[in-house]
């Protein structure tokens, strides 16, 4: 019809080829960013070696099942050169006992720090961690 907007075709997901297990990120110390991030996350450290460090939930006690998706471990590695620029890729975390204001304080005193990325009046706050990774604490979605 003339003058109508064409709509997009839907996604199509007929199957799932991957899943996201891990998430990789460079640092200058990965022993203090898995640190701070196993305090975010109520996380455990799963594997330590030379300049790599992996987190990732506890593990269930023996006979319990885990149901549900089984969220991703994180991995800090060791690499030379620093941040420079707004992170392409970011992690998006949500309170779970607690409202977001009471979060963003619990955060800062963990050692994150505000950071501006041009989010503007938002519902979320940009946070950034120890080594300026930019993270977002949102008010309304709980796991």
């Amino acid at each position: 019809m003339p003058g109508t907007i064409p709509r997009a075709a839907p996604l199509a997901c007929a199957s799932m080829t991957s899943k996201l297990t891990e998430i990789a990120v460079d640092c200058a110390d990965p022993r203090a960013l898995a640190r701070f991030w196993c305090s975010v996350l109520a996380y455990e450290v799963r594997d330590e070696e030379d300049g790599l460090v992996t987190i990732g939930p506890a593990a269930p006690a023996a006979g319990e099942d885990s149901i549900g998706p089984v969220p991703p471990t994180l991995t800090f590695a060791r690499v030379p050169e620093g941040k420079t620029v707004k992170n392409r890729l970011h992690l998006d975390v949500n309170p779970t006992d607690r409202e977001q204001a009471e979060e963003v304080r619990r955060l800062l005193d963990l050692g994150a720090r505000h950071a501006d990325v041009g989010q503007g009046d938002a519902s979320w706050v940009v946070l950034a961690d120890p080594e300026g990774n930019e993270f977002c604490v949102l008010s309304t979605r709980r796991p």
